[in-house]
């Protein structure tokens, strides 16, 4: 059951999501990443993740479409959870080589996914996350104040 599921009636309060949002970045395994082209092509692809507590980290490779997306613009959008659920980033991403990752962002990624993307092809980099936005509504009665984070400040 979840916490829309489980509610009594009415939206959950700001901070209840605040709180759960903050679960989900720390405990779901995967994350929609949502990139565009120069051209707007789309692009929506999972990915795994780690949440520092205050980015979000990603890795693939540089030359797949999310990653020559997030190179050339830095912008994202990530979709936490599912749609009665949901939690929803627009921010910045900053590309990392494996050299230039600290070891103990690798090493939590790692040990988060159970997959080190630093042993695995050599295109592989990370991305670290900024958020500037972030939104949290399970139904529509949690549509009106669902934004709780407004460029990179909690409003909560």
């Amino acid at each position: 059951m979840t916490a829309v599921d489980s509610q009594p009636s009415g939206p959950r309060s700001p901070e209840q999501r605040k709180r759960e949002a903050l679960e989900r970045l720390a405990g779901d395994n995967d994350v929609w990443v949502a990139t565009a082209d120069a051209t707007g092509e789309p692009c929506l692809v999972p990915l795994a993740f780690w949440w520092d507590g205050e980015t979000v980290w990603l890795s693939t490779r540089d030359t797949n479409p999310t990653g020559r997306n997030l190179c050339a613009s830095g912008r994202v959008r990530l979709c936490f959870g599912h749609s009665r659920d949901v939690v929803l980033v627009h921010g910045t991403a900053r590309t990392l080589t494996r050299e230039e990752l600290p070891a103990e962002v690798g090493d939590a990624f790692a040990a988060k996914d159970g997959w080190d993307p630093r042993e695995d092809h050599p295109s592989y980099v990370f991305f670290q996350v900024t958020p500037q936005v972030l939104q949290a509504w399970g139904t529509v009665p949690e549509m009106a104040g669902r934004t709780l984070m407004r460029d990179g400040k909690w409003l909560v």
